[in-house]
């Protein structure tokens, strides 16, 4: 009870401070949250009340789905920022006014999807507090300071993003131009530690770091800096801009099989190519961020690893492998359509090194996809010898699924190259031998990581995860970091062979691109369920049990059909989001655009079309 009434008093000293506007939006946002506390005062008992809930629904299956909802949307307006900035900097360095354009459109995004997101933070806050009353009073005795923080950083976050976007045409020119530039990296900037800071209560569930002594400032830094929390904060900023790319690709998407006019299809097809280049940069990074993150799970505490790795929610990691193998092929598949449709002639010259890294890739994904063990009868048990099939059991370990997800990140690196090489002559004198160098690098890097691969299954596991994993994620980072300096060299005075024509991929791309947006939201509602129910019957794992009639992890099939949910609800919300932020467009569309389509793009240099867009 005393921390009970100290939290409440805290909330009411916050209403009364400077940031008053900010607890009101969240309160006039709890206003929603209402009707749950009027079914949750039914029955109430005298006493200390540690858990309310709700009928029909129940209370966790709402928190879930409104928690799920606002991290999907938070995930969105702290991804786009990023590459919005980077694309207003590199309209501005480069002077080509198309970046400045497309950061404006990806801000326009933002603005729609901002307010939303507050308002589903706010209904969180307010369901938490009166569902889960003795749980929050925990977490806001120990992180009290923290949201403190937190409101400041909400606080200078929107009074940024407001300059930012309606400061935009306003500050074009000279110093103007440079403010406005450094208003978006403070909107990067104040956006990282909003992340963050939230990242801290939620890692602090699963790996806490407790102390009984000091100040309440040494109490929350104690509980920040726990053992998980920079593993998630590097996977989710990641994430973020991987689910911000995609989401932008599928909205280019649908506007460019919408567009009615050359001029749409062709800004909307470069688009569409920006967003999916933006979510594959993220992606090929994403598998080493948390296979980071799963490697401090093990090393905080190994059975929370095993349930993960090993127990009943390994088979989350089956679906996960479907989900990102599905991924890799719909953003090959997009550069491949880019590759023979964009650039006239090329089907012929492609065709055999697209068919061989779409083997590859289909290869690679069945060994992801097969599971450690089958379900399976006692007869057919019987007949393989146990769970494990004789010949397929070999795939279904750790040592063959690190092996491939790397050869995938190979192919799909270097699908990316291959596009950023198409239509273009290398003119330098050392463009042979830096060819040969960069062939012999990637030959010589997929032959480590298979032997590697094979070599883990005749070690203990500790140095396979250790070494042999840990070399396996270096070699493909080398790689990495090796071409892409080298290409971007040979790129620098290369002669353009064959121009690249926008506008006229064919619908199925836009379609790719909508199935790769689904893929990530999918993921994101995946794994957020692997590590809530990695916790197991513990609020705060170890230390609060949870003791309501909630205290199990949901079945598989269940928690699958809240995921589709979610991910239902979350496409709904964006769809909606976009819908509001074109009415403007619409309304001047009807008036000034020419409203015949043209059977044909626009004619541009391969890579863009720089000479047409510095008009």
């Amino acid at each position: 009870m005393r921390h009970q009434g100290g939290m409440i008093q805290r909330l009411l000293r916050a209403l009364d401070g400077p940031g008053r506007w900010l607890p009101g939006l969240l309160l006039g946002a709890g206003i929603l949250a209402l009707p749950s506390l009027g079914f949750a005062a039914e029955g109430t008992q005298a006493g200390p009340t540690e858990y309310r809930d709700i009928p029909g629904i129940g209370s966790r299956n709402l928190v879930w789905i409104i928690a799920q909802l606002h991290l999907l949307l938070a995930g969105f307006v702290l991804g786009v920022p990023i590459f919005a900035w980077l694309c207003e900097v590199v309209g501005w360095k480069g002077g080509e006014k198309r970046y400045d354009k497309l950061a404006k459109e990806f801000t326009k995004l933002l603005t729609s999807a901002y307010a939303t997101t507050a308002l589903f933070g706010g209904i969180l806050l307010f369901l938490l507090i009166a569902f889960y009353p003795k749980l929050m009073n925990y977490l806001t005795d120990i992180f009290f300071p923290s949201f403190i923080f937190y409101c400041i950083l909400f606080l200078l976050e929107t009074a940024t993003l407001y300059l930012y976007w309606y400061g935009w045409d306003a500050m074009q020119d000279g110093n103007k131009k440079t403010f406005h530039i450094f208003l978006g990296f403070l909107l990067n900037f104040f956006a990282f530690f909003i992340m963050i800071v939230p990242n801290s209560w939620a890692t602090f569930q699963a790996s806490p770091v407790v102390i009984a002594e000091g100040t309440d400032l040494q109490r929350a830094w104690a509980a920040t800096w726990n053992p998980t929390w920079w593993p998630v904060n590097i996977h989710r900023l990641i994430a973020n801009v991987v689910l911000g790319g995609y989401i932008c690709g599928a909205y280019a998407g649908i506007r460019y099989l919408s567009a009615r006019n050359a001029e749409e299809r062709d800004h909307y097809d470069w688009m569409g190519y920006v967003g999916n280049f933006i979510g594959v940069f993220g992606l090929l990074p994403l598998p080493f961020a948390g296979y980071w993150l799963m490697r401090e799970i093990y090393q905080y505490n190994q059975q929370m690893g095993i349930t993960l790795m090993g127990g009943f929610l390994s088979w989350l990691f089956i679906l996960q492998a479907m989900l990102i193998g599905v991924l890799f092929l719909g953003s090959n598949y997009y550069f491949w359509l880019g590759i023979t449709h964009r650039i006239p002639g090329s089907e012929m010259k492609y065709r055999k090194p697209i068919m061989t890294m779409l083997i590859i890739l289909l290869l690679c994904l069945g060994v992801w996809m097969t599971p450690h063990s089958l379900v399976a009868s006692l007869e057919e048990a019987r007949k393989m010898g146990g769970t494990h099939h004789p010949l397929l059991g070999v795939f279904g370990v750790m040592s063959a699924k690190m092996t491939v997800a790397n050869l995938m990140i190979l192919v799909t690196f270097m699908s990316f190259i291959m596009y950023w090489r198409a239509g273009k002559q290398e003119t330098a004198t050392w463009a042979k031998v830096a060819r040969s160098v960069m062939g012999g690098v990637l030959v010589l890097a997929g032959i480590a990581v298979i032997v590697l691969g094979v070599w883990g299954y005749f070690v203990p596991a500790i140095i396979r995860i250790n070494y042999f994993s840990t070399s396996q994620v270096l070699i493909v980072l080398f790689v990495m970091l090796t071409i892409t300096p080298l290409t971007a060299l040979l790129l620098k005075s290369a002669k353009t062979t064959t121009e690249m024509v926008w506008g006229r991929m064919p619908p199925r791309a836009g379609y790719a691109l909508v199935l790769n947006s689904v893929m990530v939201i999918l993921l994101m509602t995946l794994m957020g369920y692997a590590r809530s129910s990695s916790r197991v019957h513990w609020h705060i794992y170890g230390v609060m049990r949870d003791s309501s009639q909630y205290a199990f992890s949901p079945a598989l099939g269940y928690a699958a059909a809240f995921m589709a949910l979610n991910t239902f609800l979350f496409c709904m919300l964006v769809a909606f989001i976009f819908w509001v932020a074109t009415m403007g467009d619409k309304a001047k569309g009807g008036h000034t655009s020419d409203k015949a389509e043209l059977p044909h793009g626009i004619p541009a240099m391969a890579g863009g079309a720089p000479d047409r867009d510095r008009a």
